[in-house]
């Protein structure tokens, strides 16, 4: 994998911190205590986008990396609105930095892959600003791996390649296995999964009656609300009580003991939330355990047409 690092020469954390909620459902006070406790626990590499929060997340956190901003790892994300075009990487890209007030980024992201522009302007346009030192590793979100491979070749065509990829990777979404990880580890590209938590559902607040976004949003029900995967976040819960921890702090170092190391993103509404996923990074998941919690939930079939050989 594409050994990322901080400004300073330091190795990026395996756990990331998301600051989706950076003045959504955090405010200023609350996104601060998190990002400490982010920091204390050895978190370095924080994420946002330029959309999050009309533009708050990344306002909010660049008011916080100021004073250590050598020592930390900043991740953004332009293009979910508008597409990947020139002009609107530019226009959104500057926006990103007067938000951050910052001149540059460590790595940017492509929110989401855009099928009317061709790769050579989108790849053209971040290449640019990598050779300008605006960012220093190119990274795509929501691709499948098919596109990945597309981008890559005109990546590498122009000299430079992709770092890193954010796709969804949960206990109970674990579809990228089939050709995302797979894929990233053989091109050595950094995965940096996002929702290890799968919306809430692996806290086990919702078998206790909780409300949250499966309750609250309808993309999440769709998303998550299938028998199997209940029956999955029950028994995590279950497991985590024998073995006094948190279902949170076990899905979380679930997804970052995969073999190929993955970084997943955490997020929270406020510090208490956070406490149980952040434990995640100095939590040692042994192999019995690893392939215990596997157990709890349905793997994906493989990328192939003949599974009766497979």
């Amino acid at each position: 994998m594409t050994q990322m690092i901080t400004r300073a020469g330091q190795a990026i954390s395996q756990i990331t911190f998301g600051t989706m909620q950076f003045g959504g459902t955090a405010d200023e006070k609350a996104s601060r205590a998190m990002f400490d406790s982010a920091r204390t626990a050895g978190i370095n590499h924080f994420d946002t986008a330029v959309g999050y929060t009309n533009g708050a997340s990344e306002t909010i956190l660049g008011r916080m990396i100021k004073d250590k901003r050598d020592d930390l790892f900043i991740a953004s994300k332009l293009g979910y609105i508008g597409g990947t075009g020139r002009q609107n990487l530019a226009d959104q890209f500057d926006r990103s930095r007067r938000q951050l007030n910052e001149d540059a980024v460590d790595l940017l992201y492509l929110h989401r892959f855009d099928p009317e522009t061709p790769l050579a302007e989108t790849f053209e346009t971040l290449a640019q600003l990598q050779s300008n030192g605006l960012i220093r590793y190119i990274g795509v979100s929501n691709y499948a791996a098919w596109q990945v491979m597309k981008a890559q070749a005109v990546a590498k065509a122009l000299g430079t390649k992709i770092d890193a990829i954010q796709p969804m990777y949960s206990l109970v979404k674990r579809q990228s296995e089939v050709e995302i990880i797979p894929m990233a580890d053989d091109q050595d590209i950094t995965v940096v999964p996002y929702s290890p938590l799968g919306g809430g559902l692996l806290t086990g607040k919702y078998a206790a009656g909780g409300t949250g976004r499966l309750t609250e949003d309808s993309r999440y029900k769709a998303r998550y609300d299938q028998a199997w995967m209940h029956d999955t976040a029950r028994e995590l819960t279950a497991l985590a009580a024998e073995l006094g921890t948190s279902p949170a702090t076990l899905a979380v170092a679930w997804v970052k003991t995969h073999p190929t190391a993955p970084r997943p993103i955490i997020s929270a509404r406020n510090a208490t939330q956070l406490a149980p996923s952040l434990a995640a990074q100095g939590f040692d998941m042994s192999p019995e355990l690893y392939a215990k919690i596997t157990a709890l939930s349905v793997a994906p079939a493989l990328a192939t047409d003949r599974l009766e050989e497979a």
